[in-house]
């Protein structure tokens, strides 16, 4: 990976980014909203005023006041009003085009013919037919809307409505509809194109039959206000990213700072493979002070093993040399001399360092977690076994043996009984029992002896390898100190205990406990 893409690699970056991406949506989500937001309260602020405007022109209309008396002046509102033809009767003078096409010219109101005189008479010669072809028109017009309108109330009648027309569209006379169609529309007034909101309100008069009212309002407010919050967003939220960008980036290196430091110093032991260093802990009571405490109880457990190991080599080391120093010894000598070779002492020799070796190796063996197998074994058959192998015991062993099962290595489970034995014949004065039975779900073994016993202040010691007794030590110089350390470890492996108390008659009592076989 080259050089310039480390940092995006490192926690401080991806937070960073991670942080500002989703600050970033954050914003964006939330501008939407408020522009969504902003945008309907002012077309509704619109569609208000467009309904008002529409309204108002149409109470005038039901009131009878004719096109030309309009108050159509509000250029910011434009107005049209249409027949029930859809022929525009009346609209805003400035108002040119709506939605691309041009509004067609009103076609006044018809009216009375006013009697002419010769000296007051300033028109072509045909202004009197033309004057009179528009009141033909003109009354056509009203025959053909009063035709109109009887075939509406006949198709009324027919259908079973009611006189006040609510099972129809239709309106009573000055009567102004309740509902407002809203749209939204382009309109041209004086030369300006904008958008509008126009809202169209029907009205039905006496004289002029139904009429629709348009009126709109204009959008510029809203787009410019939309306009105005948009740019301050596209601003703002670029600044707003970089000042999140920056506080997370110090932030979070801020709180990486124990890391380092522990990341540091982990370096440091590593290479200077001084195990009794430890990582410092920050004073706070968060995840990087317990991973800091975390890796210093790893580095205690793992000082402990490692000096534990030393002893141990050192221990085997000196535990080795006295029979092969010995054996040697006696070698030479039986090479100079055959006459003096102490064939029995080689023997005994060869014997404790065949013993010592295979306590070695399965105490090696236990430290690299080797399991233990599932088998099933029978506490009181393996004791028969194992007792009746052993001929030579200075004291005679009494058993009380129940049948009780347990699950795991036979050759382990006997090796604990015969070192649980072998102490007890090194310390017992005349009698040694083992006990097998059961105890709720535990399986028990126990052997007891009448010796001096272990002093309370021992009792955990003795099972710590290559460890005797000043007492043992002075009685017997052929153990090593491996086998009650053997034994609470196998133990340990099958899911058990193995304690040391005072037994009932004095000396001491082993007490070995198994998880019966289910």
């Amino acid at each position: 990976m080259s050089r310039r893409f480390r940092p995006f690699a490192s926690v401080r970056a991806r937070a960073t980014v991670a942080a500002t991406v989703v600050v970033a949506l954050a914003l964006v989500a939330a501008g939407a909203a408020v522009l969504l937001s902003l945008r309907s309260s002012l077309v509704d602020q619109a569609d208000a005023q467009a309904d008002s405007a529409a309204r108002k022109v149409a109470s005038d209309l039901a009131f009878g006041v004719s096109y030309d008396r309009l108050d159509l002046s509000d250029d910011d509102k434009p107005v049209r009003v249409l027949n029930e033809d859809g022929r525009v009767v009346a609209h805003t003078e400035d108002l040119e085009r709506l939605s691309g096409e041009p509004v067609k010219d009103v076609r006044p109101e018809p009216k009375a013919t006013p009697t002419r005189t010769p000296e007051r008479s300033e028109e072509p010669e045909d202004s009197d037919a033309e004057d009179a072809e528009d009141a033909d028109d003109a009354d056509d017009a009203a025959e053909e809307k009063e035709d109109k309108k009887e075939e509406k109330e006949d198709a009324a009648e027919k259908a079973g409505g009611s006189d006040d027309g609510s099972d129809d569209d239709s309106l009573k006379p000055s009567e102004i509809d309740d509902d407002t169609e809203t749209t939204e529309r382009s309109a041209t007034v004086d030369g300006e194109t904008d958008d509008y909101r126009f809202a169209a309100v029907r009205v039905n008069t006496e004289s002029k039959g139904e009429l629709t009212v348009e009126a709109g309002a204009s959008l510029t407010a809203e787009q410019n206000a939309v306009t105005t919050a948009l740019t301050a967003m596209l601003i703002g939220f670029p600044l707003l990213l970089a000042v999140i960008a920056a506080v997370t980036w110090l932030v979070t290196r801020r709180a990486l700072r124990p890391v380092d430091a522990i990341r540091g110093e982990m370096a440091a032991i590593t290479a200077s493979e001084d195990l009794a260093r430890r990582v410092p802990e920050p004073d706070t009571h968060d995840e990087i002070a317990r991973l800091a405490r975390t890796t210093n109880e790893t580095l205690a457990a793992l000082q402990t093993s490692v000096e534990r190991q030393r002893r141990f080599v050192a221990d085997a080391s000196h535990e080795l040399r006295s029979p092969i120093a010995s054996l040697r010894t006696q070698l030479e000598v039986g090479a100079a001399h055959p006459e003096l070779l102490d064939v029995a002492g080689a023997v005994e020799d060869t014997v404790r360092l065949q013993e010592l070796a295979a306590d070695l190796l399965l105490l090696a063996r236990l430290d690299a977690g080797e399991k233990p197998g599932q088998g099933r074994v029978e506490l009181a058959a393996l004791t028969r076994e194992e007792l009746s192998q052993r001929p030579a015991d200075r004291i005679p062993v009494t058993t009380k043996l129940e049948s009780v099962e347990v699950a795991g290595s036979r050759g382990q489970l006997a090796r604990v009984l015969g070192n649980l034995v072998t102490n007890a014949q090194r310390h017992a004065r005349s009698r040694i029992t083992v006990t097998a039975r059961a105890d709720g779900a535990w399986a028990v073994l126990e052997v007891a002896d009448d010796g001096s016993g272990v002093p309370p202040a021992e009792r955990e010691r003795i099972f710590e390898r290559f460890v005797r007794l000043d007492d043992a030590r002075g009685r017997d110089e052929g153990g090593a100190g491996l086998g009650l350390a053997i034994a609470r470890d196998v133990a340990a492996r099958h899911g058990g205990t193995l304690t040391v108390d005072e037994a009932s008659g004095g000396g001491a009592r082993f007490t070995l406990r198994l998880p019966q076989a289910s």
